[in-house]
């Protein structure tokens, strides 16, 4: 995808406080995991995954976590509660930074596929059109989690409402 004018342009429009604090911290060599951090502690319940962007822009976000045993099941591959949570922290966190001002959202509901027993350290990926998200609507958002040969071992849909700020 090339950086034209236009998706530029979009992007200096919409930049809100987690976009331009995430694109602030790119400049040191540990700003990603210090963003990720920071996402953690205002919602501590994704720290159980202990992600780390890669990337976060209006319309994609991509986030990482790694195989631990903290993550895994009795059959010691990663379990799927930590799989739904990558996905509902990427989806969310894309979302967020792809919003303008006026509006918010909440996730609605989430269907998901096991597609492959994962057994390596993961990477979640969704990926929207950025002009499709700001009016009030349910959407689906897709995510993608691959394992570190490239495939897919879970995804999902999460239907995100979004509305006016009041």
């Amino acid at each position: 995808m090339s950086l034209g004018g236009n998706f530029i342009h979009y992007m200096e429009a919409h930049m809100n406080r987690v976009l331009s604090t995430y694109n602030r911290l790119q400049k040191y060599p540990l700003g990603t995991r210090i963003f990720s951090k920071m996402v953690c502690f205002k919602a501590p319940y994704f720290n159980t995954i202990k992600p780390v962007f890669s990337e976060l822009q209006p319309g994609s976000s991509t986030i990482t976590m790694k195989k631990r045993r903290s993550v895994t099941n009795h059959i010691g591959s990663v379990h799927a509660i930590a799989m739904c949570n990558m996905a509902e922290l990427v989806g969310g966190t894309m979302v967020e930074v792809t919003l303008s001002g006026e509006y918010r959202w909440i996730p609605r509901s989430m269907s998901v596929q096991y597609k492959r027993i994962a057994r390596t350290s993961l990477t979640a990926y969704s990926q929207v059109d950025p002009g499709t998200l700001n009016r009030e609507q349910d959407i689906d958002i897709p995510v993608s989690v691959k394992d570190e040969n490239g495939e897919e071992v879970f995804s999902a849909r999460i239907t995100m409402h979004i509305s006016k700020k009041k």
